[in-house]
């Protein structure tokens, strides 16, 4: 059985026909975190997306999450209001360090060139841990994985995994233009600010609070 319909007011204009899509809209974007609408099913979505952006703002609002569309991408993601929203996820102190791992490797590439994607290995991003954070203890290949999967899940990579187990490392990573905005920092001087509360030496360093993610 269906919950009654919402009743905002504007919400009434939305016919019975597209109703389903909208919750599928919903769904998505509260599960992932974003809306990635590039092909099939999922550009549809978008396109609906994009004509009740108003209306799914307005839903959203209540739960302190603002909408935001990429100005360049079929993209639709989520931003908590940080204080506010009882709904943001968060990472662990290895995770952080992956994400921060990930941004730096994303600004580069992009400040090196305007690529159409940003496509890494896990093997290189294993050694852009240990040239970032050098005091810390690398993730295992497990951990690893168990990592960018969770990252999978809230669309902020794409991941195909090499067909053999055991090169792991020479799967493909890309690193999705959702990811910078979880924690967007302004330019490289801000990340490494935000960085150094994991390269000094373990002893010297104090526990940062956990990361709270922006999408």
């Amino acid at each position: 059985m269906s919950l009654p319909w919402p009743t905002f007011s504007t919400w009434h204009r939305i016919p019975e026909s597209e109703r389903a899509a909208l919750s599928e809209i919903l769904a998505e974007l509260l599960a992932h975190g974003a809306l990635i609408g590039e092909a099939g099913r999922d550009h549809e979505l978008y396109l609906l997306a994009r004509e009740y952006q108003r209306e799914l703002g307005e839903y959203l609002a209540p739960l302190q999450l603002e909408l935001l569309p990429d100005p360049d991408r079929p993209i639709f993601q989520l931003r908590p209001v940080p204080g506010d929203c009882a709904l943001l996820a968060r990472f662990n102190r290895a995770e952080t360090l992956l994400v921060l791992t990930l941004w730096r490797i994303y600004h580069d590439a992009r400040m090196e060139q305007v690529a159409a994607s940003v496509v890494v290995t896990p093997n290189a991003i294993w050694e852009r841990l240990r040239l970032y954070f050098e005091n810390i203890v690398p993730p295992t290949e497990a951990q690893l994985r168990d990592m960018l999967g969770k990252l999978r899940h809230r669309r902020l990579v794409r991941l195909q995994w090499h067909e053999d187990p055991a090169l792991f490392g020479e799967s493909q990573v890309e690193i999705l233009a959702t990811l910078p905005r979880v924690i967007p920092f302004e330019n490289a001087a801000a990340w490494q600010q935000q960085a150094s509360w994991y390269q000094a030496p373990a002893e010297a360093a104090a526990e940062p609070t956990r990361a709270e993610e922006e999408a």
